[in-house]
């Protein structure tokens, strides 16, 4: 790896790793967690809780018509007029019309035990007879000896129209049977009020009887022919939702490929369970949805992280080396990138005899237009002899600072090549007016010129001996008076 890949490559990489990791580290958990806490919520409080909701609400919708036939079983007129010998059928008629219209039943009767008339609001619409299956429901409630029952059925004096009938038994002022009276709710008027449930809670709801009979539901082709006890997808977890008297419970059940989160709560006026079921699934696709949302959210930023961190460590890395490899004064390469670059024109040398010759030069009579000028312009004239140095060389060519004010250029190209530049570059310091924006008195002004000594490379020459035969032409180039180029040949000598 450390062959193919930078130390900077290899730490950009790792530190995108570990934000990409950690990122999706955090978001399962996150998604996990909160799945988790949605799911125990939905169960132990939201199930629950809008059971008891729509329970309170169902409460006050149909205890309603369980009062009105409380009152009509205490009636004194309706009981002094079934013991009178039911004489005058519109008095009942008008009766039962009147409180029909008052608290807005769909239907209103009383059954007479004695003579087995059925009286509605409109008059006498039968007479019930056991062999009749519509009267079942008139036998059966007497079996059962309670005060009052809710029973869907049909009402024959309505189109058959599906009806909640609340059945209430009305007895003398001794305590004896005389018959039956109470009130009816079209099933489709509370049905829209189940559905209006169902819309606002978002979870589906109808009512079952402890034998499992779907009782009441806005799909009416299930009322009083479902089961949830029998061929249902409920079946398992029937007996568990249909015991009276048992605190709300929440189960579930696999469906398909979905979970059903149901829970039950018994209505002991009705007798009757209030069944709420909701779609687990449903629920987490909007967690599902946020999640992704959240996801793209935390992409973005982490991809942005890692752009930001990217720029930066890139501009630190650059900067680092840049400080590495640059003089801090000329803003040229220092020795150490000279030596790289060095070792890189003798490979291709070694590789494919490309010629490379080595420059050295340095300002002549430096310490003497440092004490004249002084520090600070002895200074701009090195930044300035470095420009005019890197401006005369080629792309492909390299000049370093070697140290105070001497520099060395490595030149593609043997002696001849190298003589011609080493010449020019000395003419063009030469012909450089540093004196141009300075304050440094006339009087004071020395030439600046420099003076160069140059080697062409051999094959297999190191670095040192190569600085060294440059540095023996430079010192004769200064012996034979400055300002002047010269080189030296394969084995020549000090």
């Amino acid at each position: 790896m450390q062959r193919y890949f930078s130390i900077r490559t290899r730490l950009i990489l790792c530190l995108s790793l570990i934000l990409i990791a950690a990122f999706l580290i955090i978001t399962m958990t996150h998604y996990n967690s909160s799945r988790k806490l949605l799911r125990d919520n939905l169960i132990e409080n939201t199930l629950p809780l809008t059971s008891d909701n729509i329970y309170s609400e169902i409460q006050k919708d149909l205890m309603s018509p369980i009062f009105v036939s409380s009152l009509m079983a205490n009636d004194t007129f309706l009981k002094d007029w079934l013991l009178d010998g039911e004489g005058g059928v519109e008095k009942i008629t008008k009766y039962l019309t009147e409180i029909k219209s008052k608290y807005g039943f769909f239907s209103t009767f009383v059954v007479s035990s004695q003579t087995g008339r059925y009286y509605h609001f409109d008059g006498v619409l039968k007479t019930l007879s056991r062999e009749d299956d519509h009267d079942v429901w008139y036998y059966r409630f007497l079996e059962q000896h309670q005060e009052y029952a809710l029973d869907v059925d049909t009402d024959q004096a309505s189109d058959n129209s599906l009806t909640i009938f609340i059945n209430h038994r009305l007895e003398d002022y001794e305590g004896h049977l005389i018959g039956v009276t109470g009130a009816g709710l079209n099933v489709d008027h509370i049905n829209k009020m189940v559905h209006m449930y169902q819309k606002k809670y978002n979870r589906n709801i109808y009512f079952v009887s402890p034998d499992g009979t779907v009782q009441l539901h806005t799909e009416t082709e299930r009322i009083e022919r479902d089961n949830i006890i029998k061929g249902s997808r409920l079946k398992e977890v029937a007996p568990h939702l249909l015991v009276r008297g048992k605190p709300s419970a929440s189960y579930e059940v696999a469906c398909d490929r979905s979970t059903l989160l149901i829970t039950s709560r018994y209505i002991p006026e009705f007798d009757w369970f209030l069944i709420v079921e909701m779609d687990e699934t449903m629920m987490l696709n909007h967690l599902r949805r946020n999640s992704l949302i959240n996801f793209g959210v935390g992409l973005l930023v982490t991809l942005l992280v890692i752009g930001v961190n990217i720029v930066t460590v890139n501009y630190f890395q650059d900067r680092l080396e840049r400080m590495a490899t640059t003089d801090k004064l000329t803003q040229v390469k220092n020795r150490r990138a000279f030596e790289h670059d060095f070792h890189r024109f003798a490979y291709t040398m070694s590789r494919d005899g490309t010629l490379f010759s080595l420059v050295m030069f340095d300002i002549d009579h430096f310490k003497a237009v440092n004490d004249s000028s002084g520090h600070l312009f002895g200074d701009e004239v090195i930044r300035a002899v470095a420009g005019v140095s890197e401006a005369s060389i080629r792309r492909l060519d390299v000049l370093a600072r070697w140290g105070g004010d001497e520099f060395v250029i490595l030149f593609r190209g043997g002696e001849a090549e190298g003589q011609i530049f080493s010449e020019r570059l000395r003419k063009n310091i030469e012909e450089t007016d540093f004196y141009a924006d300075s304050s440094v008195p006339v009087e004071k002004r020395l030439p600046v010129t420099v003076t160069c000594g140059g080697a062409e490379s051999t094959p297999g020459e190191g670095l040192d001996a190569l600085i060294s035969r440059a540095d023996r032409v430079l010192y004769r180039a200064k012996s034979a008076g400055r300002n002047c180029s010269l080189w030296d040949t394969e084995g020549d000598e000090a």
